[in-house]
């Protein structure tokens, strides 16, 4: 599955989800759904603005962690 890592570079950059939201002009709703990873298709404007307004790359704030298999009986 694909995991958004924006709780980190947040963090890195003591910088919170209003003012990601303020920067990125984007509504705080939006931004809070991307921060918590409840998102099931994924705006490339959206990931454009916060790559910008954090000043970084895509792969710093999208991993793909392996689905744990669920054993068969």
């Amino acid at each position: 599955m694909v995991r958004l890592k924006i709780d980190q570079c947040l963090k890195q950059r003591a910088m919170t989800r209003y003012e990601l939201a303020k920067r990125t002009e984007i509504k705080f709703q939006t931004i809070d759904r991307y921060y918590k990873n409840r998102v099931v298709r994924y705006d490339s404007y959206i990931l454009d603005r916060i790559c910008a307004v954090l000043e970084c790359q895509p792969c710093d704030i999208i991993e793909y962690v392996k689905d744990e298999e669920t054993p068969t009986p």
